[in-house]
């Protein structure tokens, strides 16, 4: 099948499952059609099961022909991280620079050792027996909480500004850090007689701080181009070419395009839109970037819900997952629980009594995780790690994102009392 006719397919059911959520189910959208591109997928495979295979085999020929972490990593990624990253205000996130940065970074590396070991010891347990390095993939793999997922429910979510901050914060940095860490294990896996501690410490400074600087100078490159014109349409045309541009030329220089876009995200969307453009280009702008992401938003959601066509979804995985799922919390909890509580001693800031709990509660996992297991090698391992990261991001998808305002607030009016 052709790649119009794969859009036209796509588009269409983004579009229904929306009108049917809109319409009779009242979810926040993407939650609202990812559930119900479950319900479709799971229809399928139950028709599979009754021997009408028909729509069953269409249903995964069109699936096999969408590279899945090709079409998020290559494609939609850059467009919704700049998006997130435009309206988020870099002076609440320089106030809250030094909690973001540790959560971004030492948060990931500490959640991807505690998963990696915690699923060694779960798999052994279940006879799977994967390799130690294995299990630390997995643990780099879906330790990132996801902007996407993170940006699209707190919108609704209605929670403290200062919550909200540090977790959307987090969330735009951590994706880029767990993505270098995953490259760096994945090299070891694959070359481990070619890479030592000297290449390792080379390739996450290229890739991090590299996709800082690159994103530092794109931001400042669009700043001047856009402070040179007042045509919206010109103005809208300059930041898409930052994004796909910037992305491209960031991944061939083996910098971080997700950091790198993130930066320059926050440059256009606060130093730029106030020096940089009129009253008429930031409304024009704003709207573009607002459609751009729900529509992105939708789409990367249905996909995952259909993604469950294609995986091996055999009882021994499933129960790995969801053995998990408590493993994933208990290391989110200890990820962010350790350096909050450094922080907290070594500094004189303070944090809510709840802050951890949120932080935990409000990480979700997203698409990102889904198009990092799809890159691990063929083999049984991957198999695995895939279902089980995909129950994952469905657990924290629908429970913790249909839930994370309930609890903030919770939480909050129970600190008060």
């Amino acid at each position: 099948m052709d790649l119009t006719n794969l859009i036209a397919i796509i588009l269409t059911l983004s579009a229904v499952f929306s009108y049917i959520n809109f319409r009779f189910i009242g979810l926040p959208t993407t939650i609202g059609v990812m559930l119900i591109a479950l319900v479709v997928s799971f229809g399928f495979i139950l028709l599979g099961g009754l021997g009408i295979m028909a729509l069953h085999r269409y249903a995964e020929k069109i699936l096999s022909g969408i590279d899945f972490n090709k079409a998020l990593m290559d494609g939609m990624l850059s467009f919704l991280l700049f998006a997130g990253a435009l309206h988020v205000s870099a002076k609440d996130l320089a106030e809250m620079k030094w909690t973001i940065g540790v959560l971004a970074t030492l948060g990931v590396v500490l959640s991807t050792f505690v998963v990696g070991g915690m699923m060694f010891v779960l798999l052994t347990v279940l006879d799977f027996n994967a390799p130690f390095m294995y299990c630390l993939l997995f643990g780099a793999l879906i330790s990132p909480t996801d902007p996407i997922a993170v940006m699209s429910t707190l919108k609704s979510a209605g929670i403290a500004k200062s919550l909200e901050t540090k977790i959307a914060g987090e969330s735009l940095f951590n994706d880029g850090v767990g993505v270098v860490v995953f490259v760096v294990i994945l090299s070891i896996v694959l070359q481990p007689e070619q890479v030592s501690v000297a290449q390792v410490a080379i390739i996450f400074t290229k890739e991090a701080v590299g996709g800082v600087i690159f994103g530092l100078l794109l931001g400042t490159l669009g700043f001047y181009l856009l402070k040179s014109v007042d045509n919206y349409q010109v103005e809208i045309l300059i930041t898409l070419a930052l994004v796909m541009g910037g992305y491209t030329l960031a991944h061939e220089m083996h910098t971080s395009g997700p950091i790198a876009v993130v930066i320059a995200g926050l440059l256009i969307g606060n130093h730029g839109r106030t020096y940089a453009m009129s009253k008429i280009t930031r409304q024009r702008l704003d709207n573009f970037w607002e459609l751009l992401d729900e529509i992105l938003n939708v789409v990367l959601f249905v996909l995952i819900g259909l993604e469950v066509l294609v995986l091996q979804l055999k009882g021994a995985y499933l129960l790995a997952g969801l053995l998990a799922i408590p493993l994933i919390l208990l290391a989110r909890f200890i990820s962010v629980g350790i350096p909050i509580t450094l922080l907290r001693a070594l500094t004189s800031w303070t944090y809510s009594a709840h802050v951890v709990k949120i932080l935990v509660w409000g990480g979700l996992r997203g698409g990102i995780s889904v198009a990092l297991a799809l890159t691990l090698p063929s083999g049984a391992e991957r198999d695995i790690f895939l279902v089980m990261t995909y129950i994952i991001v469905i657990f924290s998808i629908i429970v913790q994102g249909l839930t994370i305002g309930r609890v903030a607030r919770h939480l909050s009016h129970a600190e008060k009392m």
